[in-house]
């Protein structure tokens, strides 16, 4: 098994977090986003969307992180990551997509780069609309979090799950982006928590061999 990756890319670090507290074995590639090797020829054959991450098994690729994630949920389900009811389940899979869709998307690099140019945005621009973006996820996704979690450590019960996986990586992008978290004090405490979490810890993008 194969992860292309990059390491301050959100959608990667999920994955990087699903396949730690999975336990699975899997070889990392750096697909450094800065100079474009994610648009170059030879990872397009790869995966044509041309995003991390990308994840190989035997010989197959799977690209986009909520897709990665529910495969390894799906071959590998211990620990499972996603609730035994249906009705668990489609909770938890609505705080997972409420940042994988809604929110990590408007503040995508590909994104802020258009801001950037062709839209000729200036950099206090930019971070407006990120911390604008920040903002609206957070306050919904505090409500629901404050609603159900069951111990504030966890985004749904008391057991590690998919809503978990999605929103520490967002919160690293808010506190890179200076945003202002203090009205979010149950995804802070949330995220304090989990990260305390070896498999979050060895998952974090300052711990990645491509790190600089």
């Amino acid at each position: 098994m194969k992860l292309y990756t990059y390491f301050r890319s959100s959608a990667a670090f999920r994955v990087r977090i699903a396949l730690n507290l999975k336990g699975i074995a899997c070889d990392s590639v750096a697909v450094d986003l800065r100079p474009g090797a994610h648009r170059q020829p030879g990872y397009l054959t790869c995966n044509p969307q041309g995003l991390v991450p990308a994840l190989e098994d035997d010989g197959a690729v799977i690209a986009q992180s909520l897709a990665i994630i529910e495969y390894l949920e799906e071959t590998h389900p211990q620990p499972p990551l996603l609730p035994r009811s249906a009705l668990d389940r489609a909770r938890v899979r609505s705080m997972a997509l409420a940042i994988a869709c809604d929110l990590h998307p408007l503040n995508n690099l590909r994104v802020l780069n258009y801001l950037r140019s062709p839209l000729g945005q200036d950099e206090a621009a930019v971070d407006t609309w990120y911390r604008h973006w920040i903002a609206e996820g957070f306050r919904a996704l505090e409500e629901e979090a404050a609603r159900a979690s069951g111990d504030g450590r966890h985004m749904f019960g008391s057991e590690v799950t998919l809503a978990d996986v999605c929103l520490v990586p967002q919160m690293f992008n808010a506190h890179r982006f200076k945003c202002n978290v203090q009205p979010f004090p149950t995804l802070r405490g949330i995220c304090e928590s989990l990260q305390t979490l070896p498999a979050f810890a060895r998952a974090a993008p300052a711990a990645q061999p491509d790190a600089s």
